[in-house]
C-alpha cells in the first residue's frame, strides 16, 4: 500500500466522537410568496417617495401664491401712498409759492 492509500483509508475510518453523517446544505432562494411580499414593499416605498415629492411641490405652490398675494397688496398700498405724497407735496407748494393773488385793500360785506 502506498502512503496515499493509507492516508485516505485513515481519513475514511471512523474516529471517536466524530459525526459519521454529512449533510449537504442546499442553497435555496426565496419562495414565490417572499418575492411577492418584497415587490409589494418596494412599490409601497416608491409610492411614499412619490407622495412626498408631490406634497413638497404643492407646498411650494401655496407659498408662491401667498407671496404673490402679498406682493399685489403691497403694490396697491404703494399706489395709495404715492397719491397721498403727491397731495401733501401739492399742499406744501401752494402754501410756499405765490400764485399771483394779492391781498385786497378793503373788504366790504353785504348786510
Amino acid at each position: 500500500m502506498s502512503q496515499y492509500q493509507a492516508a485516505t483509508l485513515d481519513s475514511r475510518m471512523w474516529r471517536r466522537n466524530q459525526n459519521t453523517v454529512r449533510h449537504k446544505l442546499e442553497k435555496r432562494g426565496l419562495g414565490p410568496v417572499a418575492h411577492v411580499v418584497l415587490i409589494a414593499l418596494m412599490l409601497c416605498v416608491l409610492g411614499l417617495i412619490y407622495l412626498t415629492q408631490i406634497t413638497k411641490t404643492s407646498t411650494y405652490g401655496y407659498e408662491i401664491q401667498k407671496l404673490e398675494t402679498q406682493k399685489s397688496q403691497l403694490a396697491e398700498q404703494k399706489q395709495v401712498l404715492e397719491v397721498e405724497a403727491a397731495r401733501l407735496q401739492a399742499m406744501d407748494n401752494v402754501k410756499k409759492g405765490s400764485v399771483g393773488m394779492a391781498q385786497p385793500v378793503s373788504t366790504e360785506y353785504v348786510q
